[in-house]
This record gives structure tokens, C-alpha cells and sequence, in this order.
């Protein structure tokens, strides 16, 4: 639960809970104060994410609303960043295609009964050999019920996709933790 002020803000929400390596985000972690040729700025940048053994400060804005002032308050916040040994990052967009994978995988994030026994066989059938999305549902007992239960263990990380590529039947599964 942490605020956001646009839609492009919760997408890294989204992103950093998909990830399950977030030790801490906080949010507007600090105003930023510093000085220009023109006098002087500030700038609160958007997120400060704490993970295992590092830190990365996030700004978040679409790449067709970046302005030359924009660019000169992400500049102060990368030095200001590398000066406390974090590391900095803008997020200026996503590929249309990992948006609508996050948001379909976050769909089934909630805990999830398994009475049919479906997590086992999903999980076995991938520890054979990757498996497309597609061919690895239909191979169940139940697919249309098997579909709902493979995108929760995807999302629980359970099972692994490469959301480099479209999330849809074609999609290559592997076992979570297993280099592709």
C-alpha cells in the first residue's frame, strides 16, 4: 500500500510487487534541493526502492512529457543518487505488451485454494521441459480451470515467463529459477 500519483507511477508498483525481491518502496522519499546556472531548483523524486544489499531511486514520467527541465532535475537526482551509492532510474514507459502481461498476472496475486490439484501438475509438467502456455494448460485435466492456476503461479513466481514476449499461449513456461 503506497501512494502513487499517476496510473504510470502504479504500473512500477505493479512491476516492483511482481519482482518479490522489494525489501521497502517509499514513496516522494525526499525534496531534492539543488542549484542551476539559473538559480536554484528542487525536485522530489518519485519512489526510493530498497532492495537486498542496494538501493534504487525511481522517477516516473512518460517519455513524450520530459522536459529540458525535467532532464535537469533527473540529472541532479542521478548525482545525488550515485553520492549515497544508490542507483538511479526513470521509467519512461513500458512495452504495451509487459503492461498487459503485469496487469493479467496480478489478477490472480490473491491466495488461491488448489482443491483440484493443479499447482502439482503444473509444476511437474514444466520440470520436463519448458512448455508453452497453451500446450502446458492443455496438457491437464482441467484446462480452462488450469489457466487461472498457472497465471497465479507465474505471478507468485512460482513458474516463470519471459515478459519480454507477449503473455498468451504462445508463451514460453519454465520453471522458476531456471536460466532460458
Amino acid at each position: 500500500m503506497h501512494g502513487f500519483e499517476s496510473l504510470a507511477e502504479r504500473r512500477v508498483l505493479l512491476a516492483l510487487d511482481f519482482t518479490g525481491e522489494v525489501d521497502e518502496v517509499l514513496s516522494q522519499p525526499f525534496r531534492l534541493r539543488f542549484a542551476t546556472v539559473d538559480g536554484s531548483e528542487d525536485h522530489t523524486p518519485d519512489f526510493l526502492v530498497l532492495l537486498p544489499g542496494t538501493a534504487v531511486l525511481v522517477d516516473v514520467q512518460p517519455a513524450h512529457l520530459i522536459k529540458d527541465e525535467d532532464a535537469v532535475k533527473f540529472a541532479a537526482a542521478q548525482r545525488a543518487a550515485a553520492a549515497a551509492g544508490w542507483r538511479y532510474v526513470v521509467v519512461t514507459g513500458w512495452r504495451r505488451h509487459v503492461a498487459a502481461g503485469l496487469d493479467a498476472l496480478s489478477a490472480r496475486r490473491r491466495p488461491m485454494a488448489d482443491r483440484l490439484g493443479l499447482h502439482g501438475d503444473l509444476l511437474e509438467l514444466v520440470q520436463e521441459r519448458p512448455r508453452r502456455f497453451g500446450e502446458l494448460v492443455d496438457a491437464t485435466s482441467l484446462p480452462a480451470v488450469a489457466r487461472a492456476h498457472a497465471v497465479h503461479l507465474l505471478w507468485h513466481r512460482r513458474l516463470a515467463v519471459d515478459l519480454a514476449q507477449p503473455l498468451g499461449d504462445a508463451a514460453w513456461i519454465y520453471p522458476a529459477g531456471r536460466r532460458r
